[in-house]
This record gives C-alpha cells, sequence and structure tokens, in this order.
C-alpha cells in the first residue's frame, strides 16, 4: 500500500454522502487538484485493480479521493462487459470480490471506497452533474457483483457496530448502509431483508433505529409485507423502538389486517407514551385509517388520547405563564420549548390529516356528534372542530349544525370554551380568521344560547390572541353592529362593553374603529344607542387612563352637534348620548377609591363639567316638550341604574324638586282663574283637604295655556312670570323626582308622599248626553286631558307600589281604579272623535319609527269594518300622512287574542254602544314598571270570589288590567323572536312601543320578577276555576244571560286567558336550556308542584316536571274559550319539550286536544263565533301530531264527522266534532290532507332484504293511508268550494309523488306473495287519481289561476305514476295485467266535458288523458304474452295520439 499523507481541506467545497435522506447527509471534503498530492495505487497482479483501471476509476490511497475517468453509466457498463467477456467467467467473479476484500483490509481504504469518486476536470462537463457516486455503489449498480458485494459489506459492517463516530462525524456504519439505499434493482430482495433484520437484532439502540428508518429506502415492494411482519413481532418485543418502527410503517405498502394488529397494540400504549414520541403515533394511526374503520378508529383515538396528561400539562403552565406576563419576553427552558414543538406537531400532523383526508374529516366530525349528551366532552374535541372548520371548507355547514346541537343540548358550554382557550391558545390563534368567521355565523342564528356562544368566541378570541386578531375580533363586532339586525347589534355591543370591563388600554387603542359606529346611529334603537354612548364615555372618562383627552373631545363635539340639530331625530340622539355621558362621568367611584389613587369623590372641576353638560341638555330640549319629555325619561333612567356621585346628586334633586313644584303644583285656596271652556274642579283626591292648605295639580289650566291659548295667538309663556311647563312633562318629571329622592332617602317617599292623595284641576269627565253635542275641538281637548290624567296616575303607581304601610296601598289600590275607569271614559270619547290626537306618552327613537312627532293623530274612525288601519291616511288638510296608530299591524304583534278584536269590530256596527279598545295603544301611556304586579298578591278577585254580595265589580277589571299589560311585557321580552319576526319593510319599532323600562333589564332578571309572581297568579287562576266550575249549577247559559253576568263572565274569561298566556310565554323562554338558567326553572315548576303536593322537597327536575304538567291539565274541565283551550295546550307542550321522556304524556296532549275539539263552545249575542281558523288551525295540528294513529283520527273526523255536518242543517255542525261547521271545514280538510302527506313522508320505503312482517305490516298501512285518502278525495264532491279545490290540488300532488318514492318499491316486492292486496290498493288509488284529473279539467274549464299552477305538476306526477306501475307488474311477469285506455275530461260530479270535442273534427284527436287500469280478471302469472304484448301496442299508440292536450 502506498503511504498515507493528510492533506488540507478546501473551504469553499464539501463532500456529500450517499446517503438519499438529506436529513442523514454528512458533510464530506472534496479534494480539489491543486491542494492536494495524489497516490495512485500501484498496479498489480490483482484482477480487482486491473479491471477497474480498465474500465475507468483510477483507486488512490490515503484520504484521496478515487478518480473516475469516464461516466458512471459508462464505467458500469464496461465493467460489466468485461467480466461478462473475459475468459474465465463466471470465475473471474470471484477473484474481482476478492480482491475488493483484500483491497478493503484497511479502514481507510475502506471508508475511501465508501465515499463519492471524484471527477476528472476533463470529464466532469460531459454530463452536466457533478455529483458521484462512491466506488461500491457503482459496483452494487451491477447485477452480476450485487449479491457477493451485499455480502461482504454485511461481513464487513459489524466489526463498527460497537466503534464510536471518527473525529470527522463520519460513522461508518450509517455510512455503509446508506450504499445500499435507492439500489435501481435488488437482484436478491429477501436475503437482503434477512440479513437486514439480523443486522438490527444486534445492533446498538441507537444504530436500531437509523437502520429501522432506512427500510423504506433500501427494500423493494415485494419485500414490505416480511418486513411489517418483523416490524410488528419486533414492536412487541422493544417498545423503545416504537417511534421509528411505527415511522417505517407508515411509509410501507401493507396488509390492512396488519396495520389494524399493530394500531390496536400502540392505541393502547398511547395514554402511556412520551410527549415527544406522540406525534409519530398519530401520524401512523391516522395513516392506518381506511374508509371502513374510520368511525371507530377516531372515536377510540379520541377515548384513549389522555389529553391531560400528555397535552395538556406542557401548555397550560405555558398559557399560566403568558397570561401572568402577557407583554414581556418569556423566557422557558429547553424542555418547554420542546414541549411546545411536540405539541405543535401533533396538531399540524393532525391538520395536514383532516385537510387531505376527507374520511378522516368527517369521521372525526361525526365522532363529536355520536358523543352522548350525559358524556364528558374534551377540549380536544372542541378544538378539532375549530381546526376542521378552517382546513375543509366543504365541511362548514356540517361542523356549524353539530355545534348548534352541542350548543342548545349544554355539553358544549362557556366553561369548556373558556378552558379550550386557556389550554390551545396557541393552536387555536393560527385559526383565528375561522374562528371569527364561525362566530360570526353563529351570531345570525335566533337561539340565544348559539348567540352567546358566537359572542363568547369574540371574547375569547380578544383575550388570548395577539394585537391583530384583537383588531380583527373589534372590527367584526364593528360589522355586526352595522349590519342592522337587532340581535346582532345588541349582542355585539354587549360584547364591546365587556372588552372594555376585560382589557380597557387595548380597547383604547381601538377607539377609533368603535367611533365610527357613531355614523350608523339612525339604525339603532334607543337601548342600542345608550349603550354605544356608555362604551365610547367609558373610553373617554376612564381615571384609570390618561391621554385620552382627544376621545373626550370627540364625544363632546358628537354630542353637540347632534344637540343643536334642527332635525328632531338628531336631537333626539343628542339627548341620549348627552345623559348616558353625564352618567359615567358623574359616576361614584367611592367603591373603587383603593384602587384609584387619588380622590374618590368628583374634583371641582369634574364637577362643574357635568352640571354644564346637565344645564346645555335641558337649555337645547325645553323649547320642545317631547326633547324635555325624553330628556327627563333619560334622567330619570339614568338615576336608577348609575349611582351618581353624592354631590352631584344632591345638586340635581334640589333643582329637579323646586321646578317640579313650581312647575305642576298649586294651592287649592290659589286655583287658577282663566276662560276655560269647562268649569274647573279639584277631582281624584284621597283625602278631605281645607281649601287653605290642600294642594293639586295643575293640569286642567297647563293645557288649556298650551292648546287653547296657542290657537288664538295669547301666548303668554315668554311674558308671565314664570315660564309655563308643557303638561306632557308632567308623568315624566314626576318619574326623575320620584327616582331622585329614592336614591337620596333609601326608597323612602315620605317627602313627596302628598302627590299620591292630592287632586288633581280636571273637570267633570263624565261625558252623559252632552257627548254628542261638544265639538271636535273640545272632544280632543277631553281626551288629552284623560290622558295625561292616566299617564299621572300611571307614575303614582309605579312611585308608591312597593309602600309597605297599608294606608299606603289602599291608596294605590284606590289609584288603580281611578285607571281603569278613566280608561273606559276615553274609549267612549274616542270612539266618537275620529281625528282626535291625544299626546304621547313618551317620545323616544321607537315611537318615532311608528308615528312622527308633528303628527300625532289617533285615529278611532269607524268604518263597516271595524277599525281598519290598515292604509296611511291624511290627518288634516296640510298634515303629512302617517301610519295609523290604532292600525291593525302596530297591534299584531302584542294582541294575543284577535277573537276579542272580532268581537269590537262587530260591535262598533251596532249604534247602541261606541268604544275603542286601548288594549294595543301603549304609545298612548306612561309604562308600568315591573314592580307594579306585586299588587296582584293583594287577593283582588279572590274577594270577589269570598263576598258577591259587596258588589265590587272593579276588581274583577283591575286584575285584567294588570295581567294585560303584563302579558304584553312577556310577549315581547320573552318570546323567541323567532315566533315575533317583523315583516318585511315593516317598522321595527312596532313591537317595543311602551316597554322602553323593562327592556333595561335582562331576560333572566324578567323571569326571576315574574316568578316571584307565581305564587299569587295560581291563586287568581286556581279562583276563576272554581268560579267557572260553579257557574254551570247556577245558570247554564251565563253568556246570553243578563248584562251584568255576561260582562262578569267576560272579564273572567280575559283574566282566566291572561294567566295562561303569561303562563305560556313564561316557560316558553328559550334561556331556560342555558345551563346557567336551571335554576330558575327549577324554581318556577317548584311552584306549580308545590300546589299538588306542598310538602314534598328536594324533587328532580323530571318530577317536577311532572307534577307540573298534571297541575296545569288539572284546569282543562273549566276554560270558558277556546283562545284558552288553545293556550293551556301550548302550555302543556312547552313543559312536555323540557322533559327527557315526553312520551309519556304526549298522548295526554292529544287526548286533551281531541276534547277541545269536540266541546261546544259558548256564544254570546254579539259574539257568532269564538273560533278562528288560525286557531282552530293549530289545535287540530297539535291533535295529529300527538295522537298515536294520525290515520285512524283522520278517518273518524272525515269518516264520522264530516258525514254528519252533511247530514244536518246549514248552520249545524257536527255532533262528534262540534267544531266542525261549514265554515270550518276548509280547514279541517286542510289539516288532515297536510297530516296524512307528511304521515306517509316519514314512512320508510323499505328493501326486499326486510322480514316478511314487516313488509305486510307497511302494506297495511299503506292502505290505510290510501283509503284516507280516498275518503278526504271524494268529499271535494260535496265541498267544492275554492279554497277546498285548492287544497285537494296541492296536497293530492303531494301524497302522488311519496306514493310513487315510498310505496312503489314497496309493491315491487310485495307483489308476487300479496298480489291481490296490491292489485286492491292499486285499483282503490286509481279511483283516486282519476277524480285529481276530473280536478284538472274542471280548473282548466273555470279559468282559475290559483287552481290550474297545480295543473302541470300533477298531471306529470300523474303520467309518471302509469309508466311506475307499468314497470312494477313488468318486474314481476305480470305485463298482460296493465292495459292503456283514453279517458274522457270529465267536471267534478262525473259529467263529461263536451265542450272541446264539438271544436275538433275527428274523435281521435279529442283532447284525453291516459290512465292506467289494474285488471284483477286479467292477471295470470305466464300466458298468453304475444297477444299481450299485441294490445299494448295498439294502447300504446293510442296513448301516444291522445297524451297531452293541455
Amino acid at each position: 500500500m502506498a503511504s498515507k499523507r493528510r492533506l488540507s481541506k478546501s473551504e469553499d467545497k464539501e463532500t456529500l454522502t450517499e446517503n438519499a435522506s438529506n436529513a442523514r447527509k454528512q458533510p464530506l471534503s472534496k479534494k480539489t487538484k491543486k491542494t492536494h498530492v495524489y497516490y495512485e495505487v500501484e498496479e498489480n497482479d490483482s484482477a480487482f485493480i486491473k479491471l477497474l483501471k480498465t474500465s475507468g476509476i483510477i483507486l488512490k490511497t490515503g484520504e484521496s479521493q478515487n478518480q473516475l475517468a469516464v461516466d458512471q453509466i459508462v464505467f458500469q457498463r464496461k465493467l460489466f462487459q468485461t467480466l461478462r467477456k473475459h475468459p474465465s467467467y463466471p470465475k473471474i467473479i470471484e477473484e474481482f470480490v476478492n480482491g475488493l476484500e483484500s483491497y478493503i483490509e484497511d479502514q481507510d481504504i475502506f471508508r475511501n471506497c465508501l465515499l463519492s469518486c471524484e471527477r476528472l476536470q476533463n470529464e466532469e462537463a460531459s454530463m452536466g452533474t457533478s455529483y458521484s457516486k462512491s466506488l461500491i455503489k457503482l459496483l452494487l449498480g451491477i447485477d452480476i457483483l450485487q449479491p457477493a458485494i451485499i455480502k461482504t459489506l454485511f461481513e464487513k459492517l459489524p466489526e463498527f457496530l460497537f466503534e464510536s463516530t471518527n473525529s470527522d462525524g463520519i460513522s461508518m456504519p450509517r455510512l455503509i448502509i446508506s450504499q445500499l439505499k435507492w439500489l435501481d434493482r435488488v437482484v436478491d430482495g429477501k436475503d437482503l431483508t434477512t440479513k437486514i433484520m439480523q443486522l438490527i437484532s444486534i445492533a446498538p439502540v441507537h444504530l436500531q433505529h437509523d437502520f429501522i428508518t432506512s427500510l423504506p429506502e433500501i427494500l423493494g415492494d415485494s419485500q414490505h409485507a416480511d418486513v411489517g411482519k418483523e416490524l410488528s413481532d419486533l414492536l412487541t418485543e422493544n417498545t423503545s423502538l416504537t417511534v421509528p418502527i411505527l415511522d417505517v410503517l407508515s411509509s410501507l405498502r401493507l396488509d390492512l389486517q396488519l396495520l389494524s394488529k399493530v394500531r390496536q397494540l400502540v392505541m393502547g400504549k398511547l395514554s402511556s407514551v412520551k410527549l415527544k414520541d406522540l406525534p409519530v403515533i398519530i401520524k401512523f394511526i391516522l395513516h392506518s385509517i381506511t374508509a371502513m374503520d374510520a368511525l371507530e378508529v377516531i372515536s377510540e383515538l379520541r377515548e384513549r388520547l389522555d389529553v391531560q396528561h400528555c397535552i395538556l400539562p406542557p401548555l397550560f403552565l405555558a398559557s399560566q405563564s403568558w397570561m401572568k406576563n402577557k407583554g414581556q419576553t418569556r423566557s422557558s427552558g429547553n424542555q418547554e420549548n420542546s414541549d411546545e414543538d411536540c405539541v405543535f406537531l401533533v396538531f399540524d400532523i393532525i391538520k395536514s390529516a383532516v385537510r387531505y383526508e376527507k374520511t378522516i374529516s368527517d369521521a372525526w366530525i361525526k365522532a363529536i356528534e355520536h358523543i352522548a349528551p350525559e358524556s364528558e366532552h374534551k377540549t380536544f374535541d372542541l378544538v378539532m372542530l375549530l381546526i376542521i372548520y378552517s382546513t375543509n371548507t366543504q365541511a362548514k355547514k356540517y361542523i356549524e349544525r353539530v355545534l348548534r346541537n352541542k350548543i342548545r343540548s349544554g355539553c358544549f358550554n362557556k366553561d369548556l370554551l373558556q378552558s379550550t382557550f386557556y389550554v390551545h391558545y396557541l393552536v387555536l390563534k393560527d385559526v383565528c380568521p375561522s374562528i371569527l368567521s364561525l362566530a360570526q355565523n353563529l351570531l345570525h342564528s335566533l337561539d340565544q344560547s348559539i348567540i352567546l356562544f358566537g359572542s363568547l368566541l369574540y371574547r375569547y378570541a380578544f383575550k388570548f390572541f395577539d394585537t391583530y386578531c384583537q383588531q380583527e375580533v373589534i372590527g367584526a363586532l364593528v360589522t355586526h353592529i352595522c349590519s342592522g339586525n337587532e340581535a346582532e347589534v345588541d349582542i355585539a355591543l354587549d360584547v364591546l362593553l365587556e372588552l372594555v370591563v376585560v382589557n380597557l388600554s387595548v380597547m383604547r387603542l381601538n377607539a377609533v374603529f368603535v367611533k365610527g359606529i357613531l355614523d350608523y346611529l339612525d339604525k339603532m334603537s334607543p337601548r342600542q344607542i345608550r349603550k354605544l354612548f356608555y362604551l365610547l364615555s367609558t373610553l373617554a372618562f376612564s381615571q384609570q387612563l390618561e391621554g385620552s383627552s382627544h376621545i373626550q373631545d370627540d364625544m363632546h363635539l358628537v354630542i353637540r352637534k347632534q344637540l343643536s340639530s334642527t332635525i328632531f331625530k338628531y336631537k333626539l340622539i343628542g339627548i341620549v348620548g348627552a345623559i348616558t355621558m353625564a352618567g359615567i362621568m358623574a359616576l361614584d367611584r367611592s367603591r373603587f377609591s383603593s384602587l384609584i389613587q387619588g380622590k374618590a369623590d368628583l374634583s371641582n372641576e369634574q364637577y362643574t363639567q357635568v352640571t354644564s353638560l346637565l344645564q346645555l341638555v335641558h337649555s337645547c330640549s325645553k323649547q320642545s316638550p317631547q326633547a324635555s319629555v325624553l330628556y327627563y325619561d333619560e334622567f330619570a333612567n339614568m338615576i336608577q341604574i348609575v349611582k351618581l356621585a353624592p354631590k352631584v346628586l344632591e345638586w340635581v334633586g334640589q333643582t329637579i324638586f323646586n321646578d317640579f313644584q313650581d312647575a305642576f303644583v298649586v294651592d287649592l285656596c290659589a286655583v287658577p282663574k282663566g276662560n276655560y271652556p269647562f268649569p274647573v274642579k279639584a277631582l281624584y283626591g284621597l283625602e278631605e283637604y281645607n281649601s287653605q292648605d290642600g294642594i293639586a295639580i295643575n293640569l286642567l289650566p297647563l293645557l288649556f295655556s298650551q292648546d287653547f291659548a296657542e290657537d288664538e295667538g295669547r301666548r303668554t309663556s315668554q311674558e308671565s312670570d314664570h315660564k309655563l311647563v308643557s303638561p306632557l312633562c308632567l308623568a315624566p318629571y314626576f318619574r326623575l323626582l320620584r327616582l331622585c329622592v329614592e336614591k337620596q332617602h333609601n326608597g323612602n317617599l315620605e317627602e313627596i308622599d302628598g302627590l299620591l292623595d292630592c287632586p288633581v284641576l280636571l273637570t267633570d269627565l263624565e261625558p252623559g248626553e252632552r257627548l254628542e253635542s261638544m265639538s271636535d275641538k273640545e272632544r280632543s281637548f277631553i281626551c288629552s286631558l284623560i290622558c295625561l290624567t292616566l299617564n299621572w296616575f300611571r307614575e303614582v303607581v309605579n312611585a308608591f307600589c312597593q309602600q309597605m304601610s297599608p294606608e299606603m296601598k289602599g291608596k294605590v289600590l284606590t289609584r288603580l281604579k281611578h285607571i281603569v275607569e278613566l280608561q273606559g271614559i276615553l274609549e267612549k270619547y274616542l270612539a266618537v272623535t275620529p281625528d282626535c290626537s291625544p299626546p304621547l306618552a313618551a317620545f323616544d327613537l321607537e315611537t318615532l319609527a311608528v308615528t312622527p312627532h308633528a303628527s300625532t293623530v289617533f285615529s278611532a274612525k269607524i268604518k263597516k269594518q271595524g277599525i281598519t288601519g290598515r292604509r296611511n291616511r291624511k290627518a288634516g288638510g296640510n298634515k303629512t300622512s302617517s301610519h295609523d296608530m290604532i292600525s291593525k299591524e302596530d297591534g299584531s304583534e302584542c294582541d294575543p287574542t284577535p277573537s276579542n278584536r272580532g268581537q269590537l269590530e262587530k260591535e262598533f256596527k251596532g249604534k247602541e254602544e261606541k268604544t275603542v279598545s286601548l288594549q294595543n295603544h301603549h304609545l298612548l301611556f306612561r309604562e308600568l314598571d315591573m314592580e307594579v304586579f306585586c299588587i296582584l298578591r293583594c287577593g283582588l278577585l279572590t274577594k270577589f270570589i269570598l263576598d258577591t254580595e259587596m258588589h265590587t265589580e272593579a276588581t274583577e277589571a283591575e286584575l285584567l288590567f294588570l295581567l294585560e299589560d303584563l302579558s304584553h311585557k312577556v310577549e315581547n321580552m320573552l318570546t323567541p323572536s323567532v315566533a315575533r319576526r317583523v315583516p318585511f319593510l315593516k317598522g321595527k319599532g312596532n313591537q317595543n312601543i311602551g316597554l322602553s323600562h323593562v327592556q333595561q333589564r335582562t331576560g333572566q332578571e324578567i323571569v326571576h320578577c315574574i316568578i316571584q309572581l307565581l305564587t299569587p297568579m295560581c291563586n287568581h287562576l286556581e279562583n276563576i276555576h272554581n268560579y267557572f266550575q260553579c257557574l254551570p249549577a247556577e245558570n247554564h247559559s251565563v253568556v246570553d244571560g243578563p248584562g251584568m253576568q255576561a260582562q262578569e263572565y267576560r272579564l273572567m274569561s280575559s283574566c282566566y286567558q291572561r294567566l295562561l298566556q303569561i303562563f305560556h310565554g313564561l316557560f316558553a323562554w328559550s334561556g331556560f336550556f342555558q345551563v346557567e338558567n336551571q335554576n330558575l326553572l327549577y324554581s318556577a315548576l317548584e311552584v306549580l308542584s308545590k300546589r299538588l303536593k306542598p310538602r314534598e322537597r328536594d324533587q328532580s327536575l323530571e318530577q317536577l316536571l311532572s307534577q307540573s304538567f298534571h297541575y296545569l291539565q288539572n284546569f282543562h274541565h273549566s276554560i270558558p274559550s277556546f283562545q284558552s283551550a288553545l293556550y293551556l295546550i301550548r302550555l302543556l307542550m312547552v313543559i312536555l319539550e323540557k322533559s327527557r321522556t315526553p312520551t309519556q304524556n304526549k298522548e295526554k296532549i292529544a287526548s286533551l286536544a281531541r276534547h277541545f275539539l269536540c266541546r261546544m263552545w259558548p256564544s254570546g249575542e254579539k259574539e257568532k263565533s269564538s273560533i278562528l281558523n288560525d286557531q282552530l288551525h293549530a289545535l287540530l295540528s297539535i291533535y295529529l301530531e300527538h295522537t298515536d294513529s294520525v290515520l285512524k283520527a283522520i278517518e273518524e273526523i272525515a269518516g264520522v264527522g264530516v258525514p254528519e255536518l252533511m247530514n244536518s242543517s246549514k248552520d249545524a255542525s257536527s255532533s262528534t266534532f262540534p267544531t266542525l261547521t261549514g265554515h270550518t271545514f276548509v280547514i279541517f280538510f286542510r289539516v288532515m290532507m297536510a297530516e296524512l302527506v307528511k304521515t306517509v313522508k316519514g314512512l320508510q320505503a323499505g328493501t326486499a332484504a326486510d322480514s316478511q312482517q314487516v313488509h305486510e305490516e307497511k302494506l297495511l298501512y299503506w292502505n290505510m293511508a290510501v283509503r284516507d285518502f280516498s275518503i278526504l278525495i271524494n268529499l271535494i264532491k260535496v265541498f267544492d268550494s275554492r279554497p277546498v279545490l285548492h287544497v285537494c290540488l296541492k296536497y293530492g300532488h303531494l301524497f302522488v309523488e311519496v306514493f310513487l318514492k315510498q310505496c312503489m318499491p314497496l309493491l315491487d316486492f310485495s307483489f308476487r306473495k300479496h298480489r291481490e292486496d296490491v292489485l286492491s290498493l292499486l285499483g282503490t288509488f286509481q279511483l283516486n287519481t282519476r277524480l285529481l284529473h276530473h280536478l284538472c279539467g274542471h280548473s282548466k274549464i273555470h279559468q282559475d289561476m290559483k287552481l290550474t299552477k297545480h295543473v302541470p305538476f300533477l298531471k306529470k306526477t300523474l303520467e309518471l305514476l302509469v309508466c311506475r306501475v307499468k314497470a312494477m307488474l313488468i318486474l314481476n311477469n305480470c305485463r298482460e295485467a296493465f292495459w292503456l285506455g283514453n279517458l274522457k275530461n270529465r267536471d267534478l260530479q262525473g259529467e263529461e266535458i263536451v265542450s272541446q270535442n264539438s271544436q275538433e273534427s275527428r274523435a281521435d284527436e279529442s283532447e284525453d288523458d291516459t290512465s292506467s287500469q289494474v285488471s284483477k280478471s286479467k292477471a295470470t302469472e305466464d300466458g298468453e304474452e304475444d297477444e299481450a304484448s299485441d294490445r299494448e301496442k295498439e294502447q300504446n299508440s293510442d296513448e301516444s295520439d291522445d297524451e297531452d292536450t293541455d
């Protein structure tokens, strides 16, 4: 051997190994000719050296690289040909290999042969590549040398297994194995596999990993199965090799059973593996999934993956550190960074799998969807849904549906979502855009629980993500606010308000986005405007921040601009904003004094700013009574909600007290004198005052000064010593005064209790005989006077209803009686004053949405149709058109008893009594506070029942007054928005008129208030129940009795209905499905259940629901009206929906509904029919939906009830079903047809694999359905009105479609065994289709567009039926049973329509259609096929001639 000499390494080049894997490429030295001295191997007698030199390789010694003089392929070809053509072939092969073995005995030479060869300079450009293989790899590429070379390598390799790595970093075992990678061809793969596996079994652990991971690059596809089996056995023996083995198995093509076996093995170890090994294991499990077992594997993976111990701890610690040091540089050790990297790698693997494998993503969603509600859901479930939502666009709708269902069931709640963000915020940050998109879609829902979940997504995204995501969150919320959708605006504003509390500094940085919302104030309600200004004011005037003066300047600028606007709407917005901002500026911060440096009370400068702002608002609003009313109301609401600084509250209270006394209170000894049109009297006083020391409310003189003096040009407000305040401000000003006194004296109103019993300066209001003789102007004046008096009494009741003194309670009840009396008087005046314009009670933006403030016209004009109000009318010659304020549309959302309205319309037709119902016109009256309903505890109705001799007839009216107001609040505040959605182009403010105060309460607060009233309301309900139970014994026809008793009956019936309506609205509240409101539901049900079992405690929710259901069910015997019956049914259904076992009581609902349908309902003189179509439709639908057998119920009604109706007189009804009359037949017919179609749609078509019993049951079911359809269809021969025919065409088409899709497949495989039944079924159905065909002809003859639009679809379906029946018979080898004939056009009575035939010259061109006939007599199995075929051809030709005549 030549001597070796170490050469210097070139710095500008690197050496390459033969390892094709980039991770295992080792830097090798690439020598240049200029810096190295080459020592060529001396040529000797060795055939190995001679042949290599002849073929183009010059061997070098030392650290010099072997030189390749020719191209690599040329070298291999030359050497191969030389060996094959050698005289001593194949012995030369052995000599060549022996020479190689001798040559590589030296370790350095062996190493040199394993490194890449060097290309000579003049040859480098020949192939355009500078990469050269090593000598060993070149020899392995020659097939005749490969087996021997491989044997030599494996014999040589054990020498290096336990040696340390060389100084240059090259591992000889790795270098040797790298020669076997990516060979063009493996001659003996099986032998190579055996040698490698033997080598792996004896190698050290660190080399075992490398050898195993190199297997896919060495072996061919044919060896994958053997290697996979051996690796699976090795995995069982040595768990330390789990990661490399699974990594290799993921790259091999293996049998599915083997993969499943290995997967089960590693799945069992999943909870105990190290975190660093988890990515590879998860990758293998996901790689081994097939479409057949995807759901099973994913479900098991979700169960076995111990998130708490494998994933959560490192991320949880990291998140805690991040939350503690947010905004600072976090220093963490290598272990923490490594754990985070492993977690990210796990989620990257999962993301990749769900992105590119639809099977995995779908299975993962289904696995989460199928988790039972009672099972525990993990944060990992929610993270996976969010990841799949971001990666798979096609599954977004599916994921949203799963999320909605989980949210509704309470599986995904606030705690789970918060934990998910706490633990996985680093992972979720990458899918932030998708999270915001999901939150946006959830906020579009109508379900409050789903909307709340969407808002939580925004809140946590803002809390846990970086600045960029926070800005995106605020931008998304601003978009929701500017969308105009009321629910979205409310929830988005609530989220922004909470974000201000969570992180005020970040919100202040994004204040410019929030300020942009001011451009969209036009679309906001007053409540939303308050929230917005509260938000902006908090950002501007928080004492915890500095440098927010620019926000304050912008706020002052905007508010001053709006206050000075000449447009009334913007002035109102300015008032709302200014009062809200003043409340924030004057906030009492004493409770934060320990957290805020400096004084707790306001500074003099701040005090001056607040008082100046309030004085500015007062000066800008005093010129307009409407603006003043809004100012006082907003100020009162602010004082009620916000705790003001004592200094400000004292100033406000003193100012208001003095101003109110000067403006509205006069001494009885100094009653204003003047030329009034009516005598002024002090009325409605509750105390006997001495004329010298008593006080009174100066109402009539103020109203006269405003109205009459204005018209006569004698306005003296600026000339008098004191300015006259508009009487409109009386009630709101008193509310403001009362709340100030309450705040200052902790609820004690002794300072102003004289206003409760003081009289009011009025005139005699009872119209009597002078009503007709009064002028329109005088009647309008009296109407306005009554409205103002009513509003004064309402606010007095609001103020003193909670006083505990018995004397005060008695006075409040008296005022309540006065309110009821005055409303009755007002109704009489309005009935004869069509164009009266009484003053409105409030002037917020919702009122403006109904009627402009400049034209507050109250129209009560009586027409032949009753109160129409469906069109805009002109109120005066020069007044603009406005919505009729008593219109049906304005009250349709609030009036639950259309029958009462219908009754009033009929009463208006008579001249003996003219009244107008004020029930729906809440904008005329001040709102009653929720506290007022504590009067229900006084037992008004009980007093009436126990002592009927006292003739306390007003008590029922007072109870009804309170219940009507409470039901209005319940319906508008608790009823789901989907149930009261505003029609298109209808004013959105109509629903919430008169509810501005209660809207400031949350749904939970309102429900809590009503639950407190449940006990007294149950008392009233039971008393009314007893009243109607005892009534038949005294008088079996009370409604038709004397007027006094009829009036009592109607009042009691209305109270009954309102109580049931309130109960229904309470229990139908969607918030009960939220976990945090379960205690409220429990409390409400507990009240009802204790009415049956007062001593039982600690009952489960199911027990409470069952007892509440039975308690309410007991009232069905005394239901006085059909409307009350419907509310009772709906109330029981709502109770039933909350139970987990609703089927137990479902039949009771059906029985009760049938009881009401079979009951004869009373009717009075002016109430010909108390059953309206929509209510009857609802009750009948409930009955058919809840009954056990819909088909039997339909058959009973159509087969028993209808014939009874047909045999009775014209105005009579069915004896079995008294609600079935000639007028209500179309309702019964429509519901029965709809439910029939709905029922048969729910029946599965069935398959041939079903049992014989299943086939028979379904065939029997379809026989019943077709029989019911036949009965209903034939009724049109008697009841042939246009609505009935329309229903028949519409649902007849749908029934035939369902028959085609779901019954015909059943007949296909039932025909052979049940031939007679099938033929009978088809025969009956054919008669029905023929009648439908006649109905089509009838529609065309009468040219009714509403009917004819259904004809083309129906005829197409009938033609499809013909073809489908033919196909069924051919399938069962009964083709001869089918024949076609011409079907003539006939009318409903069966008479031929000849008008068309007369216009044609040939009979065979007549406009006939075709129909199928099923002939029992010709139904034979096999015979006469040729004749049947000829006959069918003839009939088919006839059919083609007469096919479509329409």
